[in-house]
């Protein structure tokens, strides 16, 4: 592996606990914990707070475009996610010492920010240590990269919920900000480690926008429209699941469960299913049904979509009165981890083999954008079900069976525009005498 790979990994673990660890207790902070200007408790409705949880992450996904030009055209990718860092650091800050709805919205803007700004850039930056010599060994370096995202989320799922109960939401915001800057510190120590790919400046935005530039961003985006209803149903976990878990019977395997903590499995899950998948199914399936990253992409929308029908069953259960256990909710996350593995970790490695090298950083910010679209799609539907008196057109059951509907509609779709895509890899070329650029003219 190249030298810079473990920092970028330890870097991303760190990273990942902080977000993740904020991310997990926004939708309780807001519906439980969340104060007025004079002290006391204002929490949101569950469909408010439902609401704000989407627009917070379809925002965090909106500002990696910046990022993107930032490290492409001006700084280059490793200043880029340096000085981002720091703004995200700040974010923490801020929700950690005000609880109020102006804390809230200044803690989350400065984290969408930050950590949107480098998002494009920290995977570009993985495929950026690799050349042609080594292209064989990307596809396990993004597997180690993902590995590390569910490190870290898995750790910080289980315990800032716990901190949230005992301690408070100062302490449960305060935890994931200094492990934040610890991953800032990573980040700088590998600084001499890294293969440097300087920024473009002007060449930037005449690759970008020139017809070759366009005509790939253009077949890019209409695959991202189908990862985007991935998205819409998978970032459901933080916020609809977990409310969702709130209302079962928290008492299981001989643990007393938090409503976010449940959330910690899909992480032990990628842990399991990412060697699962890579040297079992995969190749299973391969043997049989020709696999490309758009057939996985297809085969997971379906996947992905079948954890809502699990879901819509609980709500039913809930309906007539009974406590389901939190158990029943495993299924669900067993098959949307399952959906995470073939349509989010492929699109990841598919994004950078297809972007042209001028174009990794912005490419990743096209794919983000799904996230994005994703997520809004959400947020939108959750504004349209509510009636004035605060009832909602679309609840229980019919809800989850609505995306279920979605998500295999969109597979089916996908199939035929899989048909049409031509691929076109496109990788960084081989470094002189194999040493990275950085040995030779150090990054301060």
């Amino acid at each position: 592996m190249p030298p810079g790979i473990p920092y970028i990994v330890g870097n991303e673990a760190a990273e990942r606990f902080s977000f993740y660890g904020m991310r997990a207790i926004l939708v309780v902070f807001m519906t439980h914990y969340l104060r007025d200007r004079a002290g006391a408790i204002a929490p949101m409705s569950d469909n408010d707070a439902n609401k704000w949880y989407h627009i917070f992450v379809a925002t965090n996904y909106f500002f990696p475009i910046f990022g993107a030009i930032l490290a492409d055209a001006l700084w280059g990718k490793y200043r880029t996610i340096f000085w981002l860092s720091i703004v995200y650091c700040f974010g923490h800050f801020a929700l950690s010492i005000d609880d109020t709805r102006l804390g809230l919205a200044a803690g989350l803007t400065l984290i969408a920010i930050g950590a949107g700004g480098i998002k494009p850039c920290v995977s570009a930056n993985v495929g950026d240590q690799f050349s042609a010599s080594n292209q064989h060994l990307i596809s396990r370096a993004f597997g180690w990269f993902y590995f590390s995202i569910n490190a870290g989320s898995f750790f910080s799922i289980l315990l800032i919920p716990w901190l949230l109960e005992h301690y408070g939401s100062k302490v449960a915001f305060a935890i994931p900000g200094i492990l934040m800057a610890v991953a800032t510190v990573i980040f700088w120590m590998g600084r001499r480690k890294f293969v440097h790919i300087p920024p473009a400046g002007g060449a930037f935005f005449r690759d970008t926008f020139n017809r070759e530039g366009l005509l790939t961003l253009g077949r890019l985006a209409i695959i991202y429209a189908f990862v985007a209803v991935f998205w819409s149903l998978w970032d459901q976990t933080g916020g609809e699941w977990v409310l969702q878990a709130d209302k079962m019977d928290l008492h299981f395997a001989g643990i007393t469960w938090l409503p976010s903590q449940i959330q910690a499995v899909n992480a032990i899950m990628i842990l399991a299913f990412i060697p699962l998948f890579q040297y079992g199914i995969y190749p299973a399936i391969n043997r049989v049904f020709p696999l490309t990253p758009l057939r996985k992409i297809g085969i997971g929308l379906l996947v992905t979509g079948s954890s809502f029908l699990v879901s819509a069953w609980i709500e039913r259960q809930i309906a007539g009165g009974l406590r389901p256990s939190i158990g029943w909710q495993l299924p669900a996350y067993a098959l949307i981890t399952a959906g995470e593995i073939m349509v989010s970790i492929t699109s990841l490695e598919f994004s950078y083999t297809q972007a042209p090298k001028s174009m990794k950083s912005i490419v990743m910010a096209l794919y983000l954008w799904s996230i994005t679209a994703g997520n809004a799609f959400t947020a939108i539907v959750h504004a349209v079900i509510e009636n004035p008196d605060g009832t909602l057109k679309l609840s229980g059951s019919s809800y989850y069976l609505f995306f279920a509907a979605v998500s295999a509609g969109a597979a089916v779709v996908f199939t035929f525009v899989a048909m049409k895509y031509r691929e076109k890899t496109h990788l960084q070329d081989a470094f002189p005498e194999n040493r990275p650029p950085s040995e030779a003219a150090p990054v301060a």
